[in-house]
């Protein structure tokens, strides 16, 4: 008996295998920690504009300028619609329909590129720069922070659509489209947030 322990000690190597809850992945929870810091630093630039707008009074936008908010209710539209077509893809791929996996990939990169696209047209006919007092500087930190986290979403989207093209998922093998579909929608949501503050409110 204890030559046979002393054989399976001996067998094995390094650490032990490590133990987690089957309701929660370890990728699935590193997601998740991840975008609790990145609401803290939205959180950060939120704070910025309250002091601005509330505790200093800053007129909203601060004439002469003008917010472009019918552009960016359109831009809202498509980054919700986005959100659809992203779980669409991940129930699709978890029933065994690849085709339902690659179709909502690919229009949900397409969505979230149009949206980076128009939020860029926009820079450039909004008629102020980041100079241009505190309500220029809060518009362009909170929307240009925002961009570049749909620029890591799409980076993402794009890895995953190649991966959904090369068949590497499949019902039992979808982490990837779970994790990256976890940030594409911590991205939609933090838009909304983003729209009501900067261009509603």
């Amino acid at each position: 008996m204890a030559t046979h322990a002393h054989a399976e000690h001996l067998e094995h190597h390094g650490p032990p295998a490590p133990h987690f809850s089957s309701r929660v992945t370890p990728g699935v929870l590193g997601m998740f920690l991840f975008i609790a810091s990145e609401i803290m630093l939205f959180g950060s630039f939120f704070s910025a504009y309250f002091f601005v707008r509330v505790v200093n009074g800053t007129p909203w936008p601060t004439p002469p300028f003008e917010l472009p908010v019918f552009v960016a209710f359109v831009n809202t539209c498509i980054l919700v619609t986005s959100s659809f077509t992203m779980h669409w893809s991940l129930q699709s791929i978890k029933r065994g329909n690849v085709w339902g996996l690659r179709a909502g990939l690919l229009l949900t990169f397409l969505m979230g590129l149009t949206f980076l696209v128009t939020q860029g047209r926009e820079y450039s006919r909004v008629g102020f720069a980041p100079k241009d007092g505190a309500f220029a500087t809060i518009f362009y930190c909170l929307t240009g922070l925002h961009g570049a986290h749909v620029f890591v979403g799409l980076s993402i989207l794009l890895f995953m659509t190649i991966r959904a093209f090369r068949g590497h998922f499949s019902p039992d093998h979808h982490h990837g489209v779970e994790i990256g579909g976890i940030y594409w929608h911590f991205v939609d949501v933090m838009w909304i947030v983003v729209y009501m503050t900067v261009y509603i409110l």
